[in-house]
């Protein structure tokens, strides 16, 4: 008979021996990541920012986004408003005022009296 070389391996050795060796996670490992997550879920829902807009409370309006803004400036102007009239009055820049005025002449809401020159449209 020939004799073994050496201690006889373990069917439970050679597995962890693989799973070690291929980088397969073990229930253990998985069990630490989901509490991981557990606590970072929490930790999101606890530090969550608010929406853009604010909810109302009890009888007051909510705010009105930049669009609603600057149609209702041109609405109470007593003739046409200017653009640089509009930006003095909201503070708006440039390129978000050129948007807002674009999409509002689009849905014809307003039109174009002269160049700059806005006013609603009847």
């Amino acid at each position: 008979m020939t004799k073994r070389k050496g201690k006889a391996v373990s069917f439970d050795a050679m597995v962890k021996f693989f799973m070690h060796n291929y980088n397969i996670p073990t229930k253990r490992d998985i069990d630490r990541i989901s509490e991981r997550l557990d606590r970072m879920e929490k930790l999101i829902k606890a530090s969550a920012p608010r929406g853009r807009r604010g909810v109302a409370n009890h009888g007051e309006a909510s705010p009105a986004s930049a669009t609603d803004t600057v149609l209702n400036l041109i609405k109470n102007s007593p003739d046409d408003i200017s653009v640089s009239k509009i930006r003095e009055e909201t503070g708006y820049d440039d390129k978000k005022l050129r948007n807002i005025i674009y999409r509002l002449n689009q849905m014809g809401k307003i039109r174009r009296v002269s160049r700059g020159h806005y006013q609603i449209k009847n």
